[in-house]
């Protein structure tokens, strides 16, 4: 089992900058995929970006070159920075692992086994 706790969502104006945190606990897995998602109310959930053990990153086109994803394994920490933010961006935003043989699977959902509780972030205009 693998535990996931989200921090570091919170309420901020458009164009400002937020940085999320999992904390990874329970069971040492050697290839763990990490990932965040989103789901805004009434919308399907949505694959943010994710990290494989060797550190290579997948993101979606719409937060490329404003979201940068990163894995401190010492601190078994996933952290997810936020910059220009948009009002598009509203959502809650969870925390995810995939225990897998090699590279991460597709940014989906049903690809991820182990979730956190989400922490919400807002972006007003």
């Amino acid at each position: 089992q693998v535990q996931l706790v989200e921090s570091g969502g919170g309420s901020v104006q458009s164009g400002g900058s937020l940085r999320l945190s999992c904390a990874v606990s329970g069971d040492r897995y050697s290839n763990l995929c990490m990932g965040w998602f989103r789901q805004a109310p009434g919308k399907a959930r949505e694959g943010v970006a994710e990290i494989d053990s060797a550190g290579r990153t997948t993101y979606v086109d719409s937060v490329k070159g404003r979201f940068t994803i990163s894995q401190d394994k010492a601190k078994n920490t996933l952290s997810l920075q936020m910059n220009s933010l948009k009002s598009e961006d509203t959502a809650m935003y969870y925390c995810a692992a995939a225990v897998v043989v090699g590279p991460c699977p597709p940014l989906a959902a049903r690809y991820f086994y182990y979730w956190g509780q989400g922490t919400q972030v807002t972006v007003s205009s």
